[in-house]
């Protein structure tokens, strides 16, 4: 899809003003919907350790990735064209990925690589996963005081007591850009849950649409930031 550049608003999450940031977020979600985290707290060291540690996963031959394949519990490898975001696209999205959802009262559902192949692999994962879900955890108690509600509010109805929390891993193996045969990465979707947070390594192709009752619908790209 053709866009255009969007430039998003900033949010600090180190700010020491939290109503004044809530404030941010609150125009920035009527706005756009979207926008960018800085100082979060998680530094390049690990982020580049996730990408490095996702590429070495998909690099690996097909047939090692479908023997941990996505179960019931929603955890594990999904291969190409095995989700479909927009069901008027027949042949599913262009792109391979891994879930990793957390771990219940000590139960472990997760399904991880071979430590042979990917000896780091899990541990970087696990590692990540606690980083990301307290900056989510934050950013839910800024959109609670966004929404003029208690920044607790969402302890108290027991949404972060045990949260369902997933790290997907993605890959996108063909061109940014639409295909021959009308296939996507990602075809247009709306995010399920409370928030996305998205992390990508700088190769283009991420878009929002603002306004999808919009005939034609304006695409508009985002592009990555450092940090």
């Amino acid at each position: 899809m053709e866009g255009e550049t969007l430039n998003l608003p900033f949010i600090d999450l180190s700010a020491p003003d939290r109503i004044s940031t809530a404030k941010l977020i609150r125009q920035a979600c009527l706005d756009h919907g979207f926008f960018y985290l800085i100082n979060h707290g998680i530094d390049d060291g690990i982020l580049k350790r996730v990408f490095e540690e996702s590429r070495s996963f998909f690099c690996l031959p097909l047939q090692e990735k479908m023997k941990i394949e996505r179960n019931s519990e929603h955890r594990g490898y999904t291969p190409l064209y095995s989700e479909t975001l927009d069901p008027s696209v027949s042949k599913g999205d262009l792109k391979e990925s891994f879930y990793i959802g957390p771990v219940e009262a000590q139960i472990d559902r997760n399904q991880w690589p071979p430590h042979e192949f990917l000896p780091h692999w899990r541990s970087t994962m696990e590692c990540y996963y606690e980083k990301i879900l307290n900056v989510g955890k934050i950013l839910l108690s800024l959109i609670a005081l966004a929404l003029n509600l208690d920044e607790d509010f969402f302890e108290k109805v027991g949404a972060l007591s045990s949260p369902m929390a997933f790290i997907r891993l993605l890959h996108y193996p063909g061109s940014p850009t639409i295909s021959e045969d009308g296939s996507y990465g990602a075809s247009a979707h709306s995010d399920y849950g409370m928030i996305t947070l998205l992390a990508t390594d700088g190769v283009r192709g991420l878009q929002i649409c603002r306004e999808k009752d919009n005939k034609p619908q304006i695409w508009e790209d985002v592009n990555h930031v450092e940090g």
